[in-house]
């Protein structure tokens, strides 16, 4: 005869020792080494007492580099397993043991929080060195892309090989990404194959194949150099942003005198300053625009960006 699961249950609930780790793992997710501090028992006791709830359902372990983290999570019992452990647990908590548990758990985590303030002290100097070694440059920029709206359309023009899509795509409804370049688009349409929301479409700025009023918000990143009418391009961007409320953002280069990139790289334009912006942005029929320099990165070589925000 197969036995019942709430036997097990009950079997574990039966120690006093894994009363309290379960007291404990309920309100902190712990590790063994923490677990064995703060309930004053040899680690191997500690994890023994945890193999049994583990194999009962009482706890769930999440691996956290060399080490495991402990939880008991409520939510995730079933409900006759939350009813037995409701009573058992309301007596549990008057033992005077589960009251010295809960204030070692305390210092416990006072010692993680001075771990964490003592490796700041020492390597605030060198931490945007340490953060670019673990995560590479401005990674933390990708993710503010999930402020954007998931109803959203957006557009970006002028895509390149598709990296900006790649980055907004997972967070909008759709994604339109244009350039009139097939090399690229090629490029793009390969690193874009995942991306199911993502549509690639072939044109040019001044001539954007979307419909009008189609997008809410539409991205112009380093880009607008190369275009030979920009205050005409921005029109042609407007005609495809909703009436009201859109917003086309525009990342470029203020002026600069590095003529050569007229030459090397195809430049039309060196740099736009924010007087120049506003007055296309007016005539493009825009109700606003902000305009920001960007912090400039210590590896790079080039001009100062900016980031204008227009809106319809």
């Amino acid at each position: 005869m197969k036995r019942s699961p709430l036997f097990d249950r009950l079997s574990a609930l039966s120690d006093p020792i894994r009363t309290r780790l379960l007291l404990v793992l309920e309100r902190h997710e712990l590790t063994v080494s923490e677990l064995r501090a703060v309930l004053q028992l040899p680690q191997s006791t500690v994890s023994r007492h945890l193999k049994v709830l583990a194999s009962a359902g009482w706890v769930a372990a999440r691996e956290d580099g060399t080490s495991n983290r402990y939880r008991l999570d409520p939510k995730g019992l079933d409900g006759a397993a939350r009813r037995l452990w409701a009573p058992v647990r309301d007596e549990a908590a008057t033992l005077p043991a589960a009251r010295r548990d809960a204030e070692r758990v305390k210092g416990v985590l006072a010692e993680r929080h001075t771990r964490s303030q003592a490796f700041f002290a020492t390597s605030a100097a060198q931490w945007d060195r340490l953060r670019a070694e673990l995560f590479g440059t401005r990674t933390e920029l990708f993710a503010l892309a999930g402020l954007l709206d998931p109803t959203h359309t957006v557009a970006d023009l002028g895509c390149g090989t598709g990296q900006l899509a790649e980055v907004m795509a997972p967070f909008v409804k759709g994604v339109i990404a244009v350039d009139e370049s097939s090399a690229m688009l090629k490029a793009a349409r390969a690193r874009l194959a995942s991306q199911g929301n993502v549509d690639l479409r072939e044109g040019s700025i001044e001539a954007l194949p979307i419909e009008d009023g189609a997008l809410d918000i539409a991205v112009l990143s380093l880009v607008l150099h190369f275009v030979a009418e920009p205050a005409a391009a921005l029109g042609e961007v407007r005609r495809t942003l909703r009436p009201k409320g859109a917003r086309l953002l525009i990342v470029d280069m203020l002026p600069h005198d590095r003529e050569e990139y007229r030459q090397t790289m195809g430049h039309v334009w060196l740099g736009f300053d924010a007087a120049q912006l506003n007055r296309w942005s007016d005539d493009a029929g825009f109700a606003s625009m902000r305009h920001h320099p960007l912090p400039s990165a210590s590896q790079g070589k080039g001009p100062t960006l900016f980031a204008a925000v227009l809106t319809t």
